[in-house]
């Protein structure tokens, strides 16, 4: 009896011991996946695109750029988004600050230009550097046939729509305006959306408005469905005054069957600063190269979302508007050939 008792707790002892060693061995590996885990979490990059408002060109672009890294991204962990803000002049103050995961954003070039000048309503200079140029954003004073509004000089003591409160348009107007010898003090200027626009022209608010953006605007075809609407030309010798005076600015014709209700012939008009992607010059140089890398390659995925991908391509991108071009973008395009000093 008194041996069976002993090979009993013997037993049990043995029981206890491997119950416990793999309970220890349990845990550890439990230990080791959670590590695993954490280390993965910690090994994702969150990148932010500044855009602007949700309904617009720049968001959409955006979100296609944000949707093509995040999917064809190599080697990295990356979860990039599309991040509706105020527009160009919010994008470039949080690049600069490196506040959040904001990295990189979409600009017009003509802001860009100045920003990083330190002039006009920019108290300093804003250290922000090109990534690509993007499409062209085209310049058009949409009035109607029954203003009588025939030209930009024409513009004097009348209502005209400037772009919404607070969009920078003023950094490329006041040139545009200035060599046709216009100022915006001589005007009543307003403010509002270019849908907002087209319905204020409608109803007679106002005489004129600029709209500008990738070919063919869906404001200018939604009023001219309605409306007999008039193209303000542009003088020639201004516009040759303001390409040689701005880096940002070059002459772009817009084809008839663009606007086949409102033209009957090609319209020679501006490109008052094309959309560019920025980022900040102190933006570490492999992220830049990886993300410029990763949009350029797979540029064919941005048009499937947004036509303005077609502006991806070997003699768009590098084009200069103004605004010196990050480190990291400079590599990538000295790789494939196409960066010329």
């Amino acid at each position: 009896m008194k041996v069976t008792t002993t090979y009993f707790t013997i037993f049990c002892l043995i029981f206890a011991l491997c119950f416990t060693i793999g309970c220890d061995n349990k845990d550890k590996q439990s230990a080791e996946n959670g590590n695993s885990t954490e280390k993965k979490k910690t090994g994702t990059s969150f990148i932010s695109i500044g855009t602007a408002s949700s309904g617009g060109t720049f968001y959409q672009v955006g979100s296609a750029i944000a949707g093509v890294v995040e999917n064809n991204i190599e080697g990295l962990n990356w979860k990039v988004t599309a991040e509706s803000t105020k527009g160009t002049q919010e994008n470039i103050r949080l690049l600069v600050r490196g506040d959040g995961n904001l990295k990189f954003a979409l600009a017009n070039a003509a802001i860009s230009y100045f920003a990083v000048q330190g002039e006009g309503a920019w108290k300093e200079e804003h250290p922000i550097r090109a990534v690509m140029t993007l499409a062209p954003n085209i310049g058009l004073f949409v009035t109607t046939k029954a203003s009588g509004i025939k030209s930009i000089a024409d513009l004097k003591g009348r209502r005209v729509v400037v772009g919404p409160a607070g969009a920078g348009f003023e950094y490329f107007l006041n040139p545009v305006l200035g060599a046709h010898g216009v100022t915006y003090k001589d005007f009543s200027s307003l403010n509002a959306t270019y849908f907002g626009a087209a319905d204020m022209l409608k109803d007679g608010s106002a005489d004129a408005a600029f709209m500008g953006g990738a070919i063919p605007i869906p404001a200018v075809e939604q009023a001219s469905s309605t409306l007999d609407i008039f193209f303000i030309p542009f003088e020639i010798t201004a516009i040759e005054s303001l390409i040689k005076q701005y880096p940002f600015f070059d002459k772009r014709t817009v084809p008839a069957e663009e606007y086949e209700r409102i033209l009957t012939e090609p319209f020679d008009s501006l490109n008052v600063g094309s959309m560019h992607l920025i980022t900040a010059e102190h933006e570490d140089k492999e992220t830049v190269y990886n993300f410029t890398k990763t949009v350029y390659n797979n540029r064919a995925e941005v048009v499937k979302t947004h036509k303005a991908g077609r502006a991806i391509n070997e003699k768009n991108v590098v084009i200069n508007v103004g605004t010196p071009f990050h480190p990291g973008a400079i590599r990538f395009y000295k790789e494939i050939g196409i960066w010329t000093e």
